[in-house]
């Protein structure tokens, strides 16, 4: 017979993993924009603060936020690196030296702890300044478009699972803020860079992950959003409150886009 607290494990599993395949299966039949917008949604993070706010109270999640902020700034560098590498190499490589500036920038903001408004200030400056760098690879489109291999989306339900298990588990042990940094892990993007990359080649799924740097200053503002309502209002609010930003921004982008797209038209 199944222990109750491994029972409930296991479903917290299924629903993050279940999120994620849905998410997926919409993201690969869209182009870099939108598979961009709905990557960068809370579809792994979202599922993993769901299950916290279950286990803790709302001063826990609030400190935890301090950690995904700090993560979401490091997904900025693992963005930069992997959009130049891919121009010129293969998807390990790549992959590797991304993962690898991901870590080494969020243990570096780990130990600076710097207080809630320098992360604030600096999410802007740091995504507004990416983008910039990485406007000139947002339009790269694949010759073909390749059928997707069979272990894509279990892969890639697999890798949230176990996320979202371990974060739930360890989160008493690590504190707040390491359960912060372990939710927002780059599972999506990472994955994203992992399957598109041998199907579609390089300078294409870099556009996917370039596309998605103003998502994730949206999602900057979401995490910021959150740890200012968390303790007054209550985790579940500040969570739905979270949510609701990063859906409005990410279909403002794409409404942006889309008149930018409308006034380059020739007419007639």
């Amino acid at each position: 017979m199944i222990e109750p607290w491994l029972g409930l494990l296991l479903m917290k599993m299924a629903v993050a993993a279940a999120i994620v395949v849905s998410c997926s299966l919409l993201a690969e039949r869209s182009g870099p924009l939108l598979a961009a917008m709905i990557a960068t949604l809370p579809i792994s993070a979202g599922p993993v603060y769901v299950f916290l706010a279950l286990d803790h109270d709302a001063a826990f999640i609030a400190g935890s936020v301090l950690g995904s902020m700090n993560s979401n700034l490091a997904n900025a560098g693992l963005s930069l690196v992997y959009v130049l590498l891919a121009q010129r190499f293969g998807t390990v490589i790549c992959l590797a030296a991304a993962l690898l500036t991901w870590l080494l920038i969020v243990s570096a903001l780990q130990r600076l702890a710097w207080p809630f408004v320098v992360a604030l200030a600096v999410t802007p400056i740091v995504f507004l300044t990416l983008h910039r760098i990485v406007h000139p690879y947002l339009a790269a489109r694949p010759a073909i478009t390749p059928r997707r291999p069979w272990y894509a989306i279990p892969l890639r339900a697999a890798a949230v699972a176990m996320l979202a298990g371990t974060v739930t588990t360890i989160s008493a042990r690590v504190g707040p803020a390491w359960s912060g940094v372990l939710a927002t892990f780059p599972i999506v993007l990472s994955s994203l860079i992992a399957i598109l990359q041998p199907r579609i080649g390089g300078p294409a799924s870099a556009a996917v992950i370039a596309n998605g740097v103003l998502g994730l200053l949206g999602f900057g503002f979401a995490l910021a959003l959150v740890h200012v309502t968390a303790v007054p209002l209550g985790s579940w609010a500040a969570l739905s409150l979270g949510l609701l930003v990063c859906i409005l921004w990410n279909l403002g982008l794409m409404a942006l886009a889309r008149i930018s797209v409308g006034r380059k038209r020739p007419n007639g």
